[in-house]
């Protein structure tokens, strides 16, 4: 918290003329009940209103009970209350010796305070007045996703404001934060057309008020648009742009998407013509200069720069010296045109450029950029994001940013139905993007939004306040999400079922589990599991789905609709493509033909399964609310279909019996100044990866940092040592690593993929950079490797010694 924040707090000790409460406690809403009505300002804008009234129906959900929303002009002390407002409403000025004043220059702060007889909530302005009403909702027990994932609160006799909440100004780490929707052809769209939205036949204002409610109980603000081909542009339908003022949300569009303009449905060629810039400037910028008229008023991000119509890049038969200088000229247009018509100058009005892909390159290339243009990296659409700000860019007054993936259509694969990104690593990547100066705008994209509701949650409570979830509280976040839903009985065991649910999804997405890819479509073909790893991946499903059986013992009538949703068709849908795949591979490699055809009768058993889930989810619960929410094979791939491996198929090579080579520990840890090797719970196939504390960028050269391990070997030789680490990436492609052995250095191997290389396609979808070091073991018993690298951002995992076709895995010791 800043210093002035320590100050504000001194001050609000004496801050209402009420009495205090007793800080241990708390403020107590069910003793007070029946004598509490809530209170905002009699002028208060509609944002304010409907916070006001959701508070009220939650209190309902909780108690039973409802209070009134009244609009007053001024405090009363005989009026016992829940007082909400912004801190310049005439409401709040009018309480006693308030001295608010340093909290109206934060931004989307808040803060909760007690008297005696009535609850504060305060805000720095209107949508930090809301986050503050929704904190509360969320730390009562009422779940952000009581809409979308039907979730209901369990009643409680007791209702306490807890004194932990109260008397300290919470405002976000990062200053946009919100979400892209996506891909949503498959999902979203089709709902909001056929079941919630038919009247419009789109993603119409009733949709979207939906997603901005959404974003508001997350202490969300930014919303990218829908902007596929089966989707009208978000401009284009009535009511749309009115709803996000209604409330608050300021719209931005993707990195495709400049000024504001979905070119997808806006852009017609056969009257327009090219979508090219060195051939139809005048046309292009007309169209750009439309769209900003229509968004002198509202909240707005705007994209700079210029690609091509969809996802692909900018027109233009050019070298890339002649790209770069034109996307200069490009932004420098964009920009007088903003000045020019919103009348602002142009340091004040948003800009994001976004050197995704292909633009990464010319941005690389030496573009000028204006620093007051907020520079938002990108991940490599799987997770991991392809560069950092260096202390130069650090510098900019626009700030760094972040467009992060938790859904994505493309190459190697799409990963669409299912939300198995592990929480680890976003905790890990996005908390690296902050410490590097990442903190203006964050957006992911999360598809359809459902079924990806705790990645969103987690990406956004992280957004809010990155430093509350430390690397080990990352687990205990979910356990606290999964008891605040489902109680405490069963709470802590399904944030370990969704734990493991993540951690085979790392090893493989069920996406992932055909072995195919797409652009072009390739057909499935079996896995590179081995016997051993097959049986033991089916084990570990089939144990979650006994787990989600029994714990649904526990869960009330009134949630099982969300159980359903939020574990059990992950779990079961992602345990059912592995079985089938699985299972099929054993149908193809059985020489006996009766095992052979009970193989495949689970083949398509778990296929027939996943067809069952699906339909459950979309016609069975909530009473249809969700019905074409959820499509069981995104853009038809191989990969969702029943697999059909010949009998002839067989895997080369034979299996060995294995010689073990055990770690018995991690036996040193050696940083170097302003850095330690540290455990991220939750993150890699071992849960336990390990990597630099903190995660500023740095390279090192005279001081390099090392991991030392020692195991026992009983047989001399040749042996090789695989190191799995994540593929992450730094600036310069430069991320190296080498070991020693008993003394022996190795040759230095970089773990860096370029672009989309068929390197960066194997690593991105196991999960795992993975390189070998020759060993040379001239006597038994006790060995010593090192383990060095040469710069921040690296990620061990796993390591392996292996012995010609054998190998034993040990993850890295905590």
């Amino acid at each position: 918290m800043k210093m002035k924040n320590y100050i504000l707090v001194i001050l609000l000790v004496f801050a209402f003329s009420c009495a205090n409460v007793e800080r241990e406690k708390g403020f107590d809403i069910s003793e007070n009940i029946d004598h509490l009505t809530i209170y905002i300002d009699k002028n208060a804008d509609y944002l304010t209103r409907w916070a006001a009234e959701e508070l009220s129906e939650d209190i309902e959900a909780l108690t039973g009970k409802k209070l009134s929303v009244e609009p007053v002009s001024r405090y009363s002390e005989s009026n016992h209350g829940i007082y909400i407002g912004a801190v310049e409403n005439e409401l709040i000025q009018s309480v006693p010796n308030a001295k608010l004043d340093q909290l109206s220059d934060e931004w989307e702060s808040h803060l909760i305070r007690a008297s005696e007889q009535s609850l504060f909530i305060v805000g720095s302005d209107v949508r930090g007045t809301a986050y503050g009403v929704f904190a509360l909702s969320r730390e009562l027990g009422v779940s952000p996703w009581k809409w979308w994932a039907d979730v209901v609160p369990q009643k409680r006799d007791e209702l306490i404001v807890p004194a932990s909440i109260m008397d300290e100004i919470h405002g976000p780490s990062v200053k946009f934060r919100g979400i892209f929707i996506n891909d949503e052809d498959w999902g979203l769209q089709p709902w909001a057309a056929k079941t919630f939205e038919p009247e419009v036949g789109d993603l119409g204002p009733k949709s979207y008020e939906k997603v901005f409610q959404l974003l508001l109980r997350l202490k969300a603000n930014t919303i990218w648009p829908a902007m596929h081909p089966s989707t009208k542009a978000f401009f284009t339908i009535p009511g749309n742009r009115e709803m996000a003022e209604k409330y608050q949300i300021v719209v931005g569009t993707s990195h495709a998407e400049p000024m504001l303009r979905n070119n997808v449905d806006e852009w017609n060629k056969k009257e327009m013509g090219e979508y090219n810039y060195f051939t139809n400037k005048e046309t292009v910028s007309n169209y750009w200069q439309e769209r900003v008229n229509e968004s002198v008023d509202g909240s707005y991000i705007f994209t700079m720069g210029m690609r091509g119509i969809h996802d692909s890049g900018m027109k233009g038969n050019v070298s890339r010296d002649e790209k770069t200088r034109m996307l200069e000229q490009i932004i420098a247009d964009q920009r007088h045109m903003l000045t020019e018509t919103i009348g602002k100058d142009i340091e004040v009005i948003p800009q994001a450029f976004i050197p995704y892909k292909e633009v990464l390159d010319l941005y690389n290339n030496g573009l000028k950029l204006a620093d007051d243009i907020t520079l938002m990296w990108t991940d490599d659409n799987y997770g991991y994001i392809r560069r950092m700000s260096d202390e130069q860019e650090q510098q900019r007054s626009g700030g760094g940013g972040v467009y992060y993936h938790l859904s994505y259509w493309g190459r190697p694969h799409d990963y669409l139905w299912l939300s198995s990104t592990q929480p680890g690593l976003v905790w890990f990547e996005m908390t690296r993007a902050y410490q590097n100066g990442a903190n203006k705008i964050w957006i992911a994209n999360l598809g359809d939004i459902k079924p990806a509701e705790y990645n969103t949650q987690f990406f956004m409570d992280l957004a809010w306040d990155v430093e509350h979830t430390s690397a080990d509280m990352i687990i205990e976040h979910s356990k606290e999400w999964h008891t605040r839903i489902f109680g405490e009985t069963i709470g802590e065991d399904l944030a370990a079922v969704m734990q493991e649910y993540y951690r085979l999804a790392f090893l493989r997405k069920p996406e992932f589990m055909g072995w195919s890819q797409t652009e072009p479509t390739t057909k499935t073909r079996l896995s590179e599991f081995s016997d051993v790893e097959a049986d033991r991946r089916i084990e570990a499903y089939y144990e979650l789905w006994r787990k989600v059986d029994h714990l649904k013992d526990n869960v009330s009538d009134e949630n099982l609709d969300a159980y359903f949703q939020l574990i059990e068709y992950p779990v079961k849908a992602a345990a059912s493509m592995n079985f089938k795949f699985l299972y099929a591979q054993k149908a193809a490699l059985s020489s006996d033909s009766a095992e052979a055809e009970e193989y495949q009768k689970l083949t398509e058993k778990s296929y027939n399964k996943i067809i069952d889930l699906t339909a459950v989810y979309n016609h069975e619960i909530a009473e249809g609310k969700w019905n074409e929410i959820m499509t069981m094979n995104p853009r038809n791939l191989p990969v969702y279909q029943l697999p059909n491996f010949e009998s002839d198929l067989k895997k080369e090579g034979t299996e060995s019996t294995p010689i073990f080579i055990q770690a018995n520990s991690l036996i040193n840890s050696i940083g170097i100044s302003g850095y330690e090797w540290k455990n991220i719970e939750g993150l890699g196939y071992s849960d336990a990866a390990v990597t630099l504390f903190p995660f500023k960028n740095r390279e090192f050269t005279e001081e390099v940092p090392y991991l030392e391990y020692q195991f026992d070997v009983e047989e001399l030789g040749k042996y090789e040592l695989e190191v799995r680490c994540l593929p992450t990436h730094s600036n310069a492609y430069d991320h190296q690593i080498w070991v020693s052995s008993n003394g022996q250095n190795s040759d230095t191997i970089n773990l860096n993929t370029k672009g989309r290389s068929e390197q960066w396609k194997i690593n991105v979808l196991r999960n795992a950079a993975i390189v070998r070091f020759p060993i040379q073991i001239d006597k038994v018993g006790k060995q010593k490797i090192r383990i060095y690298i040469n710069q921040s951002g690296i990620v061990l995992d796993q390591l392996a010694i292996k012995k010609e076709r054998t190998s034993s895995f040990y993850e890295i010791p905590r």
